[in-house]
């Protein structure tokens, strides 16, 4: 096995945390800003000191502009949807255009591959990196090992690698994250394009090829092109069936929206492909943020730069066991509000580089789901206790008018989400998880508890990574690429 990835060790593992040192204004190693505590505090004692002199006033005036929040959120994922219909703006490489690609002239290629206590899927991993359709000579696979991880290290010395893959020994420092391994590699590489896999990733065979005339054809401020996720497993129980539905809308629906309209796109954990050196002059990803893809996504746009959305798509593992489910989006939803705290630190500053369009996008996609998810669980309690014991309280936060607006909200605004989650299964041709995905409100149940979750965590434990297992379905159980 090639060992030319161990020469790293004995640099200094400041190498690892480039962002965080070149534009710290960007970085998520604090949480909150001076500034941003401040603000919190002040509006914090307002809202107290009303609270306390006028409390119906305060509740009725919070109340109406949640429900108002509601329908506008509504009605922009709405739109997205529409829009991704109505003008698809993929990019795509047909067959013939693949068949005719000269491979001598294909751009160098860089692929990324953390990985962490995952001795038990390396073998298939490497087994499945063997089968893209792409010249090995114009291949660097890495797979980023972490210092410390003795057993996946080892497991990685024991297989017969090809020349084009080799070991990467991330040196142990803090935060142990995964950007913090991917700024590793991509400040040893010295590829034209680089592309993130996970450790079960199972990229369409000609996904490499796919993405590098992809390049040719889209215009130079293009540097990242998002191909699209699902899961191999979409059967394997309950779960998998909602997880695969919210994937299909948000990378078959909701991204292509976004790209249509030109707004931030948050990219996915996995399978970006980039222009290698806009992304080292970005700084790469932020170490301490722990979904460095969202981020990046909104960095990216922040600096000029564009994603495009790539006809391919690669597989994934669903998670489909309940607590190791909440445990990743709780992950997921932490690193959403690093983004939000990071980004809105000078408000003003960032209306200005995104403008007012995107500005708003920013707030719907980044702010207003976690602001649905944290509400939500809220409004369900007090219909529920107002179903139980009619309180006079709830009812008096609910006059005619507000009543009206809250009783259309839940009407259009559940069926909107639900019409989404069919949707995105129908546009997959997933026709047997439609009747699933009309069960989804109990799924944003699961989302709200990850939520929680996550803004308790972000308060004692902000760049605490918790790590998802892969490799726990088993082939036999259901499922897999159609």
């Amino acid at each position: 096995m090639s060992d030319r990835g161990h020469g790293a060790r004995g640099q200094s593992p400041e190498v690892t945390v480039p962002h965080a040192q070149e534009q710290p204004e960007e970085c998520a190693r604090r949480t909150l800003t001076p500034p941003q505590q401040i603000f919190g505090l002040v509006l914090i004692i307002v809202l107290a000191a009303a609270a306390t002199w006028r409390p119906l006033s305060v509740l009725l005036a919070l109340n109406a502009c949640a429900i108002v929040f509601y329908l506008v959120h509504s009605a922009y994922k709405f739109y997205l949807v529409w829009l991704s219909l109505e003008r698809p703006v993929q990019v795509a490489v047909s067959p013939e255009e693949l068949r005719a690609a000269d491979e001598a002239a294909l751009p160098t290629y860089t692929i990324l591959i953390p990985l962490y206590r995952e001795a038990e899927v390396i073998a298939g991993l490497v087994a499945g990196l063997g089968r893209l359709d792409y010249p090995p000579e114009k291949l660097d696979i890495q797979l980023l090992l972490e210092e410390d991880d003795e057993q996946t290290i080892a497991a990685a010395r024991a297989l017969e690698l090809p020349s084009h893959m080799r070991p990467v020994i991330v040196p142990d420092s803090e935060p142990k994250t995964k950007p913090k391994a991917c700024n590793f590699g991509l400040f040893t590489c010295e590829s034209d394009l680089l592309v993130i896999y996970d450790a079960e990733d199972r990229p369409e065979r000609d996904q490499l090829k796919k993405a590098a005339l992809a390049f040719r054809m889209v215009p130079d401020d293009v540097v990242c092109l998002q191909a699209k996720l699902n899961y191999y497993n979409q059967r394997q129980n309950l779960l998998t069936r909602w997880f695969t539905g919210e994937y299909s809308v948000w990378f078959d629906l909701f991204l292509p929206g976004l790209t249509a309209s030109h707004a931030p796109i948050p990219l996915g954990g996995t399978s970006n492909h980039f222009r290698v050196e806009p992304l080292k002059e970005l700084g790469g990803w932020d170490p301490f943020n722990v979904t460095e893809d969202c981020d990046l996504g909104i960095r990216l746009h922040k600096h000029g730069w564009r994603t495009a959305m790539l006809d391919s798509t690669t597989w994934e593992e669903a998670n489909g066991r309940l607590l190791s489910w909440i445990r990743q989006r709780s992950r997921w939803v932490k690193g959403y509000l690093q983004t939000y705290l990071v980004h809105m630190r000078h408000p003003l500053r960032l209306l200005g580089e995104l403008g007012p369009a995107s500005f708003f996008s920013f707030q719907m996609i980044i702010g207003g789901s976690l602001a649905c998810f944290l509400l939500n669980p809220i409004y369900w309690l007090m219909t529920a206790l107002w179903l139980g014991t009619h309180s006079p309280v709830i009812s008096a936060l609910f006059p005619p008018s507000i009543y009206l607006l809250g009783s259309f909200c839940l009407v259009v605004g559940n069926f909107v989400f639900v019409y989404m989650a069919v949707a995105g299964c129908m546009n997959r041709g997933y026709h047997d998880l439609v009747k699933y995905a009309v069960l989804t409100p109990a799924y944003w149940l699961l989302m709200s508890i990850g939520a929680y979750k996550a803004v308790a965590q972000i308060i004692v434990r902000p760049h605490y990574w918790e790590k998802t297992t892969h490799g726990l379905f088993q082939a036999q159980d259901g499922g897999g690429p159609p």
